[in-house]
């Protein structure tokens, strides 16, 4: 049982700062083409504005250079989504610690909702710089981590704002409780054949989560262009494919300690393009 979670905080008259994953796709026209992620933050969010409380939300999107604005990476398409969804008003801050966002957050009401522009339009962010998030740490009063896919990151809003706010409630929103609940029985109780499937650009993030699974599961399946890592390590040629040279070691190690379990796709598709 999780204790420190969203639900378990009083959050009436109070600020909550709300790391969520609304990394979603978007098309050359800043389109969403898949609200999933943003969707599925909705029960969370409710959570606090329902209880009377107002929410600043922060997310990343895409891999900006982190030296500035990019207008094709902006959040502002996801505050627009977001306020359907709601079926309220989601205001827009320009920026994430700067005059816009600490503005809008100090006029911010119970019930509520502030979405901050892209944190990783800052390298801060990245790094984990500490005055960074002290900033961000400043303009509420509850900390809640409800962005499953960004928490092996050492990004400052997801190690550094939270040991900022120290003293200060720092709970799991439901989206993460949900996932840490639903893993945990699974891995401890799982039913044979026991699959994982495993997909993402990066051997680097996922190598660890391999090495814990290949003990306890029957195959793992490796998708996406973390693939092309595996299949450079086994002497193929990659081309111009996405692959991490650093790590080809560690994934020849991991297909020889896994053995028979750990499967890699057997066709692809190129192009030079990716279209819908």
């Amino acid at each position: 049982m999780i204790k420190r979670t969203l639900d378990n905080v009083e959050v009436a008259g109070k600020i909550v700062l709300m790391r969520v994953d609304f990394n979603v796709p978007l098309n050359n026209q800043q389109q969403i083409m898949d609200d999933r992620r943003i969707r599925m933050a909705v029960s969370s969010i409710r959570s606090v504005i329902d209880r009377g409380g107002a929410l600043i939300l922060m997310s990343h999107l895409g891999r900006p250079k982190g030296g500035g604005f990019e207008p094709k990476l902006s959040l502002r398409p996801v505050a627009v989504r977001l306020s359907e969804q709601l079926g309220m008003a989601v205001d827009f801050a320009t920026d994430t610690v700067g005059n816009d966002a600490k503005a809008k957050a100090k006029a911010l009401r119970g019930g509520e909702v502030l979405l901050l522009e892209n944190l990783r339009f800052s390298q801060s962010e990245k790094k984990g710089d500490i005055k960074f998030a002290s900033k961000l740490a400043a303009m509420s009063d509850i900390y809640c981590n409800d962005a499953f896919g960004t928490c092996h990151r050492s990004d400052a809003s997801m190690v550094a704002v939270p040991s900022m706010m120290a003293g200060k409630p720092r709970v799991v929103g439901r989206l993460v409780q949900k996932e840490i609940e639903y893993l945990a029985n699974v891995i401890e109780n799982p039913k044979r054949p026991f699959i994982a499937i495993l997909g993402g650009a990066k051997v680097s993030d996922k190598i660890g989560t391999v090495a814990n699974l290949v003990e306890k599961v029957d195959r793992i399946l490796i998708g996406g262009a973390m693939a092309y890592t595996f299949f450079l390590a086994k002497g193929m040629k990659m081309g111009d494919s996405l692959v991490e040279s650093d790590y080809v070691d560690a994934a020849k190690q991991m297909l020889t300690r896994s053995g028979h379990k750990l499967m890699l796709p057997v066709d692809t598709h190129c192009g030079n393009t990716i279209s819908s």
